[in-house]
């Protein structure tokens, strides 16, 4: 049996198009990633200062950030719950991840008698990974 001379020399080519499929979702992926982390640090909180603690870690496990505000204003990624949602929302995260992380960002000027029931809420829903915010600095007291 004859083979064809064209299709004997003809060059290997490869396809393309699944790479470029899959870099442009890469894409989407990170841009709409950092749009939610952005949306997270627009709240705006006056962070206490701290003269210790660690820096952030470069763990990869899933982090929720949950921002007190002065009035009792609660942000949990980005979205406004009152505190009779939060127990919810917060068991949820808990179930979809045993380890995820409860970061707060809370305003300096909220006592603690308003931060200890968000604790127990997320000891309640199973989160026992929680840092808090703060800024780098001398401790003031106001």
């Amino acid at each position: 049996m004859r083979v064809l001379q064209r299709l004997r020399h003809r060059p290997v080519g490869f396809n393309m198009t699944p790479m470029i499929d899959v870099v442009f979702l890469l894409i989407i992926f990170f841009l709409v990633s950092s749009h939610l982390a952005q949306r997270e640090n627009r709240i705006r909180v006056e962070l206490p200062n701290a003269n210790s603690g660690q820096p952030e870690s470069a763990d990869t496990s899933p982090r929720v950030t949950l921002t007190l505000q002065t009035g009792g204003r609660l942000w949990l990624a980005g979205r406004r719950f009152t505190k009779e949602q939060l127990l919810t929302r917060l068991q949820q995260q808990s179930t979809q991840n045993a380890n995820v992380e409860l970061r707060i960002r809370c305003d300096r000027r909220i006592p603690y008698r308003d931060v200890e029931p968000v604790l127990a809420q997320a000891v309640a829903a199973g989160i026992w990974n929680v840092s808090f915010a703060v800024k780098e600095g001398r401790s003031t007291v106001p």
